[in-house]
C-alpha cells in the first residue's frame, strides 16, 4: 500500500473527528471500509474474532476498576480534607495557595488515574477559595488545569493502560516509570510558580499554622497514600496482577468512603452508573483502534510508514522532536483518547524499529497527550477549570493561565529525550 493511501486514510479520519463523528465511529469507518477495499467481503469475517478477543481481555478489566476507583474518592469527600492538610503544609512558600493546587492535583490523581476528572475536583475545592483571597484568576485557573493533567502520568492512569494494550507492554513498567517523571514535573509546576511569585514581587503567603495542628491535617492525606500503596504495592510484591491490584483498590476506596460516612446507596449507584458510562466510551474506542490495527496489520500500513520515515535517515532524537510536534500540533484539535488510539498504531512501529524503549515511549506519548489537556482550542481541562470558575470571567484567563506550564511540559519533554533515565531507572531498578 502506497504511502498517500496511508495519510489520505488518516487525513479521513481526523476529518471525521473535526466534523463531529464519535471518534469510534470514525476509526471503525476508516477501518472497515479500508479491509474492505483490500480484502472484499471476507474481511468482515475477521472482526468478529478481534472484537471478542479485546472484550475478553483481563488486562482492560482494569479500566472500570480504577475509574470506579476514583468515582468513591472523588465523592467521599477526601478531596476537600486533603486540600486543607496541604494547604497548612504549603501555604507559607511564595504563592500560597497555587502550591496547594498543584500538590493536591498530584496527590488525587495517584487514585483517580483521569485528569478531567483531577482538574474537576481539585478546582471545585480550591477555586472559591483562591478567588476569595484574592490571587489573580488566570494564575489559579492555570495551575489547576495544568495540575489536573498529572493525571495521565503518575500511575495509576487508565491511559497507561490504554497505550499497554495497544503495544502489548508491561502495564507495570509503565505504572513505575510515570512515577519520577510525574514526581519532577509537579516540583516544575511548584518551582514555576515560586519564580513567578518572586519575580513579580507578589509572594503571597498563608498565614502559618501551628506544628501541632500541621501533624494533625496529616492523617488527611492517608486514603490517597493508603489506596496507591495498596494498588502499587501489590502489583509489584507479585501479589495481583495489574486488574487484581485495580479490584483491591476498589476495596480500599470503598472502606474510606464507609469511614467517611458517606456510603449510602445513592452514592454508589452514581458512581456505578458514572463508571459504566466512562468505562462503556473507553472500551467501545479501544474496540474500534483494534480493528482499525486489524486493517493497518493485514495491508501492511505499518510497515510501509515505517519503511517511508526510515528512508529519510532520521535518528531516534530526531524522530522524536518530529513527534513532538506533530504530537502538539494535533493536541490543539483531538482529545487524548482518540489522539492515542488513532496515531500508536503508526508511530510505535516506526520508533521500535528505532530502537526506542516501548516503556520510555509509553511516557512520552503520555506526556505529549498530556499538552492536549491544556493547548487550546480542544483543551479539556481549560474548560473545566472556566466551567467551574467563582466569578464570570472568559475562557481566555484559563488559556493565557496555562501558556507557562505548556512551555514548562515542552522543555521537560525535550530533557526526557536527553535524560531517558528519567523515566527508565525506576523500571530497570524494580527489575533489577
Amino acid at each position: 500500500m502506497s504511502v498517500g493511501y496511508v495519510l489520505a486514510g488518516f487525513a479521513i479520519m481526523l476529518a471525521l473527528m473535526l466534523l463531529g463523528l464519535p471518534i469510534a465511529a470514525a476509526m471503525a469507518a476508516v477501518g472497515i471500509v479500508g479491509g474492505m477495499l483490500a480484502y472484499g467481503l471476507p474481511f468482515m469475517n475477521s472482526i468478529a474474532p478481534v472484537v471478542w478477543g479485546v472484550h475478553n481481555d483481563n488486562l482492560l478489566t482494569a479500566i472500570p476498576m480504577f475509574v470506579l476507583m476514583g468515582e468513591l474518592l472523588l465523592r467521599s469527600g477526601i478531596a476537600d480534607r486533603m486540600f486543607g492538610a496541604l494547604a497548612a503544609w504549603l501555604g507559607r512558600l511564595p504563592g500560597g495557595l497555587l502550591h496547594t493546587g498543584v500538590g493536591c492535583s498530584a496527590v488525587f490523581v495517584a487514585t483517580s488515574g483521569s485528569s478531567v476528572a483531577t482538574a474537576a475536583t481539585i478546582g471545585t475545592v480550591a477555586l472559591p477559595s483562591l478567588h476569595q483571597r484574592g490571587y489573580p484568576m488566570h494564575l489559579s485557573l492555570g495551575s489547576i488545569a495544568a495540575g489536573g493533567t498529572l493525571g495521565i502520568l503518575i500511575p495509576p492512569s487508565v491511559n497507561m493502560i490504554v497505550y499497554g494494550s495497544i503495544t502489548d507492554t508491561s502495564i507495570g513498567q509503565l505504572f513505575i516509570a510515570g512515577i519520577v517523571p510525574g514526581l519532577l514535573l509537579t516540583g516544575c509546576f511548584m518551582l514555576y510558580i515560586v519564580a513567578h511569585s518572586l519575580l513579580t514581587g507578589d509572594a503571597r503567603r498563608e498565614t502559618a499554622v501551628p506544628l501541632r495542628e500541621r501533624l494533625r491535617l496529616l492523617k488527611d492525606l492517608v486514603p490517597p497514600a493508603v489506596v496507591f500503596l495498596v494498588v502499587m504495592g501489590s502489583l509489584y510484591g507479585g501479589i495481583a496482577t495489574t486488574t487484581e491490584s485495580a479490584a483491591l483498590g476498589v476495596m480500599v476506596s470503598l472502606f474510606f468512603t464507609w469511614r467517611s460516612g458517606r456510603l449510602r446507596w445513592t452514592l454508589l449507584q452514581h458512581c456505578f452508573v458514572q463508571t459504566a458510562k466512562t468505562s462503556g466510551m473507553i472500551l467501545l474506542i479501544i474496540t474500534t483502534a483494534f480493528v482499525l490495527n486489524l486493517t493497518i496489520s493485514l495491508t501492511g500500513v505499518a510497515d510501509t510508514m515505517t519503511q517511508w520515515v526510515t528512508s529519510f535517515g532520521l535518528t531516534p532524537v530526531q524522530m522524536l522532536l518530529a513527534l513532538m510536534v506533530f504530537y502538539f500540533i494535533l493536541g490543539m484539535f483531538m482529545d487524548v483518547l482518540s489522539m492515542m488510539v488513532a496515531t500508536i498504531p503508526i508511530t510505535f512501529p516506526i520508533v521500535a524499529h528505532l530502537g526506542v524503549d516501548p516503556v520510555w515511549f509509553g511516557i512520552f506519548i503520555v506526556l505529549m497527550c498530556e499538552l492536549g489537556m491544556i493547548t487550546p482550542p480542544v483543551g479539556m481541562n481549560l474548560f473545566v477549570v472556566h466551567g467551574i470558575r467563582p466569578d464570570r470571567g472568559g475562557i481566555r484567563d484559563a488559556m493565557w493561565g496555562a501558556v507557562p506550564y505548556v512551555l514548562i511540559m515542552l522543555a521537560f519533554t525535550l530533557l526526557l529525550i536527553a535524560a531517558p533515565g528519567i523515566a527508565t531507572w525506576l523500571p530497570a531498578q524494580m527489575r533489577g
